[in-house]
């Protein structure tokens, strides 16, 4: 089975060290922008080879799209264009709506998988691949029903044998949930940072005072510009919504510090404290 990879980074890089554990006779091609980033590729075995986007869709069995959102909108007919009657297409993106409305215009609908692995760390490029990043974790499938059985049931086993929990969502419902537990906390990771850059103007006070709190809420603003502004963009009414809610919050939290109500504050964060009940459940599944 050939298989190329089109972006390899944190998500292609690792979805591909993932599989060769368990294809050790699957060959891999990469595809990337970066001629850097290729031949790290090839150097760390994520792919056998790099060849260019044309070259490679032909020739291969599955397509893996693993570049920023607006990327794969623009990639999507690209690739359906050339991959065979019987090869697979599938997206890693972020988003799911505008990426699957791009995809439902092409003749070869049937051959594309819409998926997104809930998983990432603040790292990017080739270097940041590494093999424990998706075993264990949800991936979302979309769409399935506009997809072909034998491509649905590909993408399918290959998820769960490199040890993921699928889960099934419609475009618009993975979108809104997104909005709300990933993309948000990531707009407010850049926002804290923005905020300490521009009021605490001497870095040596960020670096000598930073605590682990710190350090641990702000650690997605160091996350791509590059990947997260597009995402935040085909899902800018969604996160609109979500940030509106955050900052209604945000300001009645900061009416109970200027109000001194202390008790409003406590039962504000003992409310909060309930997400520790939910995502200690999530571990224990």
């Amino acid at each position: 089975m050939i298989t190329t990879i089109i972006g390899i980074g944190l998500l292609g890089g690792s979805y591909a060290l993932s599989l060769r554990d368990k294809y050790p006779k699957m060959h891999f091609i990469g595809v990337d922008a970066s001629e850097v980033h290729g031949r790290l590729a090839v150097a760390k075995g994520i792919v056998d080879e790099i060849l260019p986007l044309e070259l490679a869709v032909p020739k291969s069995d599955l397509v893996v799209l693993a570049v920023p959102v607006n990327h794969i909108v623009t990639l999507v007919p690209q690739v359906l264009d050339l991959i065979g009657d019987k090869g697979t297409v599938i997206d890693l993106g972020s988003t799911k709506r505008l990426i699957c409305e791009t995809a439902d215009t092409h003749p070869k609908r049937d051959r594309f998988v819409a998926a997104h692995p809930m998983a990432g760390t603040e790292n990017s490029g080739p270097s940041a691949a590494f093999r424990e990043l998706l075993p264990e974790k949800n991936v979302i499938l979309c769409d399935c029903e506009k997809s072909s059985p034998e491509c649905v049931a590909l993408a399918e086993a290959l998820f769960r044998d490199i040890g993921m929990k699928i889960h099934y969502m419609t475009p618009a419902e993975h979108d809104l949930h997104l909005a709300y537990v990933s993309h948000l906390s990531h707009v407010t990771s850049f926002a804290l940072g923005y905020t300490v850059l521009e009021k605490e103007r001497d870095e040596q006070n960020i670096f000598d005072m930073a605590s682990t709190g710190f350090s641990s809420t702000v650690r997605l603003a160091k996350s791509s510009p590059a990947m997260w502004a597009p995402i935040f963009d085909q899902n800018r009414e969604n996160l609109s919504r979500a940030l509106g809610d955050y900052i209604e919050f945000l300001q009645q939290y900061k009416q109970f510090i200027d109000d001194r109500d202390v008790k409003s504050s406590f039962d504000f964060m003992q409310r909060a404290n309930d997400i520790r009940r939910i995502l200690s459940g999530i571990e224990k599944r």
